[in-house]
């Protein structure tokens, strides 16, 4: 069997992600980076001169023009609709770097013109490709905890100078309420949050929100650009114990509940430290695992693992949580799961 010939990518955007997405794409064995789109001149000769890819200064042009087989957008959140669609018109698939969009109607928007073309679209949602998530994915279905009792999430860190057009809850909390549905295996009916703008010129900087889900679980989101050091920490609490997970380093650990054998502090007060096990984790880079996942889908035409209806209802929750703070009530999402896509 002869080997194909590699897919002739292009990428929107060389920011702090596109240069992440640059070099994973050269390094890639199915791909040839064949032209890169940046409004900023001296990015994009950087880029050309490291990759020796064509450079567009107007990266739609780019989308609508170029001779490529598929599209990695990585450029700012506003421009990711219009990138979007002049791909899609032309019947290349996308990769769009997270969040989908700005608004749930241009998400909707993508995913509706996607459908109706065949296009494939994929969200990098990169969590989902995490090694640790991955095996944490694996244990729940195999039933190490029976029932789900709470999801907490911890997505942190400094104020980056890079974001300017929206705010914490589309940046960075869309990546967390995509893991909260992905690990309680359904979508939230009911959100609220609370935000402050602390460093920020024109959005939020802080987000607290709570999801509830169908189930009875519970799903709470801790989200800042306040914290002077990174963190990405997820806890999932069930029946029969609790997983943490670090997603920086890729730790899983798991603490069995042991309430039939309570110590005793200082001789009075009572806890429970339960049996942990360290789960052993094959680490790869999550990045490099979802543009395998993309060349698959292009190559086949299959679904992507995390596709364009995943994308919009992660801004379909963030706009929610954002909702909910700015009427500090409650805000009901769709009770079937679905968004009329």
């Amino acid at each position: 069997m002869s080997t194909p010939a590699p897919l002739r990518v292009a990428l929107a955007g060389v920011g702090s992600m596109g240069r992440n997405h640059l070099r994973v794409i050269a390094a890639h064995p199915e791909c040839r980076l064949v032209a890169v789109g940046d409004p900023d001149p001296e990015m994009l000769g950087a880029a050309t001169r490291q990759t020796g890819a064509a450079g567009w200064g107007d990266p739609i042009a780019m989308a609508a023009e170029a001779e490529i087989d598929a599209l990695v957008i990585a450029a700012p959140t506003t421009a990711h609709v219009a990138l979007a669609l002049a791909a899609i018109e032309r019947g290349i698939p996308i990769l769009v770097e997270k969040p989908l969009a700005a608004t749930p109607a241009e998400a909707l928007g993508i995913v509706r013109t996607a459908k109706a073309s065949g296009v494939p679209v994929q969200v990098g949602h990169v969590e989902r490709y995490n090694p640790a998530v991955l095996e944490l994915g694996r244990l729940l279905h195999a039933r190490w905890l029976t029932t789900v009792y709470s999801i907490a999430s911890r997505r942190a860190g400094p104020f980056p100078a890079r974001v300017r057009d929206v705010g914490v809850t589309v940046d960075l909390a869309t990546h967390d309420v995509d893991m909260l549905c992905w690990i309680a295996g359904e979508r939230p009916t009911r959100v609220y949050a609370e935000l402050a703008k602390r460093k920020h010129a024109s959005h939020e900087d802080l987000l607290f929100g709570l999801l509830h889900f169908p189930s009875g679980a519970a799903g709470m989101l801790d989200v800042n650009w306040l914290t002077p050091a990174k963190r990405r920490q997820l806890v999932v609490v069930g029946e029969e114990g609790m997983f943490e997970l670090d997603y920086l380093t890729q730790r899983l650990t798991f603490t069995r509940s042991d309430l039939a054998h309570p110590e005793l502090l200082g001789g009075y007060a009572p806890t429970f430290a339960g049996d942990v096990a360290e789960i052993p984790v094959e680490t790869h880079e999550p990045l490099a695992a979802q543009l395998d996942a993309f060349v698959r889908a292009v190559r086949t035409g299959e679904r992507p693992y995390v596709d364009g209806e995943d994308g919009a209802w992660a801004v379909v929750m963030a706009t929610a949580l954002l909702d909910a703070a700015a009427t500090r009530r409650p805000v009901d999402l769709p009770p079937d799961g679905k968004l009329g896509i």
